[in-house]
């Protein structure tokens, strides 16, 4: 598959995995080996902490929307800059729900193989994250948070 292909795939996973809580499209979309470099800790390996991880994600943020912000494309990598709005409404990352929304921005690169996600890193603001929520604080000098 080309650039394009490969950026539509990263789209239609977005839409249909982050927004429309459809998780059985990761099943289709990435590899058998497929590596997140970024995943978070003690979850497995491959397809199956990939989806514990967006199954967490949806449960602490039922109402969370992710937009693509840009989206760019270079030989078999697809990088997305995106924002993530959300209120936390469950526990995550063993933080009680606060009901406190939220804004984080991020970036993921994503590397295909035969028309595959095989590969992904990723860094979201989780630093601003945990000061959304009240439980680390801001730096030093930034404007109040509600």
């Amino acid at each position: 598959m080309g650039e394009e292909e490969n950026k539509a795939t990263v789209r239609m996973f977005y839409d249909e995995v982050l927004n429309r809580r459809n998780l059985g499209v990761i099943d289709k979309v990435t590899a058998e080996n497929y590596v997140d470099h970024t995943a978070a800790p003690g979850l497995p390996p491959g397809r199956e902490g990939e989806k514990l991880w967006f199954q967490m994600l949806h449960a602490a943020f039922p109402d969370g929307r992710t937009t693509i912000d840009d989206i760019i494309t270079e030989g078999d990598k697809v990088v997305v800059r995106g924002t993530m709005t959300g209120t936390h409404s469950a526990e995550f990352m063993g933080i009680p729900a606060t009901g406190k929304a939220v804004t984080i921005s991020g970036i993921d690169i994503t590397r295909f193989e035969n028309g595959l996600s095989a590969e992904h890193w990723g860094q979201w603001d989780v630093a601003g994250l945990m000061v959304q929520l009240g439980v680390a604080p801001p730096p030093p000098g930034a404007p109040p948070t509600e």
